[in-house]
C-alpha cells in the first residue's frame, strides 16, 4: 500500500490505529470477536460501555499486556 493510499484511509477513518476509540471499533462488523479472541477485558466491564468514547485502543493494550501490532493488524484486515 503506498503512502497516499495509507493517508487516504486513514482521513476516511477505515483505518484502526492505537488512537481509535473502543466505540469506533466496535462499530466494525467481526470486531467483537477479534478483540475477544485477544481477550480484552473491557468488552464484559460495565464501566467501560459508559467510557468506550473516550478508551484509545492503543491505550487498553498496554494496560492489559495485549499484542497492539497484531490486533491491529487483525482489526483491520
Amino acid at each position: 500500500m503506498t503512502t497516499k493510499n495509507l493517508n487516504k484511509k486513514i482521513k476516511t477513518g477505515k483505518e484502526v490505529t492505537e488512537e481509535t476509540t473502543l466505540a469506533e471499533i466496535l462499530q466494525r462488523a467481526g470486531a467483537e470477536e477479534i478483540l475477544a479472541k485477544y481477550e480484552l477485558p473491557c468488552l464484559s466491564c460495565p464501566f467501560a460501555k459508559m467510557e468506550m468514547e473516550q478508551l484509545k485502543i492503543g491505550d487498553l493494550c498496554r494496560q492489559y499486556g495485549i499484542d497492539c501490532k497484531n490486533l491491529l493488524k487483525d482489526l483491520n484486515k
